[in-house]
C-alpha cells in the first residue's frame, strides 16, 4: 500500500458529492475489525465524519470507532453506491491515518448542503455551548 496521496479524478469527485453515506473501519488494539455507517464530508484533501447528537447507548468516550482509531489509527473507508442495474454499481475505498479532532472548530468546517440538517444542529450546538 502506497502512503502517497494519490490524485482524485473529476469523475471520482463527483460520485463524492452525490454519495450520502460511507462505512469506516476500524481496528481495535487486537487487530479485530469494526465498520460503522458513517456520514462524511470531503474537503478536496481530507475526509470528515463527525459524532452527532443523537443518543447513544455509550458514552462519546467508549464509541468503538474512537476507542479504535486511538489504539490504531490505520482506518479505511468505503463508500459505494447500490443498483439494482450492476452496470451502474460503483465503490471508492480510502485506506489512511484518522486523526480525533477535538476542537469543533476544526472540524467540517463548510460542510457540504446534502448534510443541511446535520450542520445545522451541529451549528447550534455549537452557539448554545458558546453561551455557556
Amino acid at each position: 500500500m502506497s502512503s502517497k496521496r494519490q490524485e482524485i479524478s473529476g469523475a471520482v469527485h463527483k460520485m463524492l458529492k452525490r454519495a450520502r453515506v460511507a462505512r469506516l473501519a476500524t481496528l481495535d488494539a487486537g487487530s479485530r475489525p469494526h465498520i460503522v455507517p458513517v456520514c462524511f464530508a470531503y474537503d478536496g484533501k481530507l475526509f470528515y465524519t463527525a459524532v452527532d447528537q443523537k443518543p447513544k447507548r455509550v458514552t462519546r468516550e467508549r464509541l468503538a470507532r474512537l476507542r479504535n482509531i486511538r489504539a490504531v489509527p490505520r482506518v479505511a473507508l468505503l463508500i459505494d453506491e447500490y443498483e439494482e442495474d450492476w452496470t451502474q454499481l460503483w465503490y471508492i475505498l480510502i485506506r489512511g491515518k484518522a486523526k480525533l479532532i477535538s476542537n469543533p472548530q476544526e472540524c467540517i468546517v463548510g460542510a457540504p448542503s446534502k448534510y443541511a440538517q446535520a450542520h445545522t444542529q451541529r451549528r447550534r450546538h455549537l452557539q448554545q455551548s458558546d453561551r455557556v
